[in-house]
């Protein structure tokens, strides 16, 4: 299927070891000895990030949206008019220098909200202490989006007073992980790994569908696919895609479709997921389907997106590309900073 020495060879950065140890990198972040800290009267959190950044608010969301706490994401520039004493803003720029997300911080100051920042280093650490912000941070690995797993479980201990989620259900979601990591590792280049599976089947540009509690992870791989893979990706969710997207099929394509389910979606949004498997299967298009794993919301989601990341990296593979560089992403920020 696939040689390590492949990969070796495509991932000379060695993006494939960092996700390999990516369970030890949260466990390690979770009982970190960074300093947790308490808000008083939060109702309402505004996560700011771009890119794997973003990804982290998108996560914190879905982990919110059964709580009484308003929650934005904003990836941009602006934040909401509805910010208040009660609001806490948390800014998330794993480099430290994103532009959007500077900016935002820059706004917060003329609010009475509360503030955090979290970065690796870079002008949000120098622009905080400046400005006497509450701020942590968080020693970057390899990339930004490799780094997801060690900012998520860093913030969940240091904001531990804020985000609603039990101890035990962290420590769930980190053992999932582990289980997970013995399939789709790079130790474990066999045909049961699912990761190297999806990879293989993506050939072409992913049509990626998700219920809207898989938002994060649906959102997460097409990002993932793009910067790893070099690959074009789009995503749908799915009961919208419904009353519109499910047209695109009636002509032929090479776009592959990809079913991101949750084990326990809405009864009506498995109704809709068993009409479109068969609407996929009487009209010839072949089709792969992910299906969470049983257990809380961060250990789903969590979980898929290891899933996910793996298989992105070993299309980038299995496509002769190395995973690592952003050549893109660098001429826009080079033009950014002229």
């Amino acid at each position: 299927m696939l040689e390590y020495s492949q990969i070796e060879k495509f991932d000379p950065a060695g993006m494939h070891k960092v996700y390999d140890k990516w369970p030890e990198i949260a466990r390690s972040a979770y009982e970190s000895d960074l300093e947790p800290i308490h808000f008083e009267g939060i109702d309402h959190i505004i996560f700011v990030g771009m890119g794997g950044s973003g990804a982290i608010g998108d996560l914190f969301a879905s982990i919110l949206s059964k709580t009484n706490i308003h929650v934005n994401v904003v990836k941009g520039y602006l934040l909401p008019k509805t910010v208040g004493p009660k609001t806490l803003v948390v800014a998330t720029s794993i480099s430290g220098n994103t532009i959007e997300t500077l900016t935002v911080l820059e706004s917060t100051k003329n609010s009475d909200c509360k503030v955090i920042g979290f970065s690796s280093g870079g002008k949000m650490e120098s622009f905080c202490s400046k400005n006497n912000i509450e701020y942590r941070k968080i020693p970057m690995i390899h990339s930004p989006r490799a780094s997801f797993v060690r900012f998520v479980y860093s913030i969940l201990h240091i904001l531990d007073s804020i985000i609603p989620i039990k101890d035990n259900n962290v420590i769930e979601s980190i053992e999932k992980l582990e289980e997970k990591s013995k399939l789709i590792s790079s130790s474990n280049l066999s045909e049961n790994n699912p990761s190297l599976k999806l990879a293989q089947f993506l050939n072409n540009t992913p049509c990626i569908y998700y219920p809207h509690g898989l938002y994060a992870a649906a959102i997460r791989f097409k990002s993932s696919i793009q910067e790893n893979a070099k690959m074009h990706a789009f995503v749908e969710d799915v009961i919208e895609a419904c009353h519109n997207g499910i047209v695109s099929w009636e002509r032929k394509s090479e776009i592959k479709p990809l079913i991101i389910r949750g084990t326990e979606d809405y009864s009506k949004t498995k109704e809709r997921w068993d009409i479109l498997k068969q609407y996929f299967d009487e009209n010839q298009i072949e089709y792969w389907e992910v299906i969470s794993i049983e257990g809380n919301i961060l250990s789903k989601i969590m979980n898929l997106i290891y899933l996910l990341d793996f298989a992105s990296i070993y299309r980038a593979i299995l496509s002769k590309t190395d995973p690592s560089t952003i050549k893109s992403i660098d001429y826009i920020k080079e033009k950014l900073e002229l």
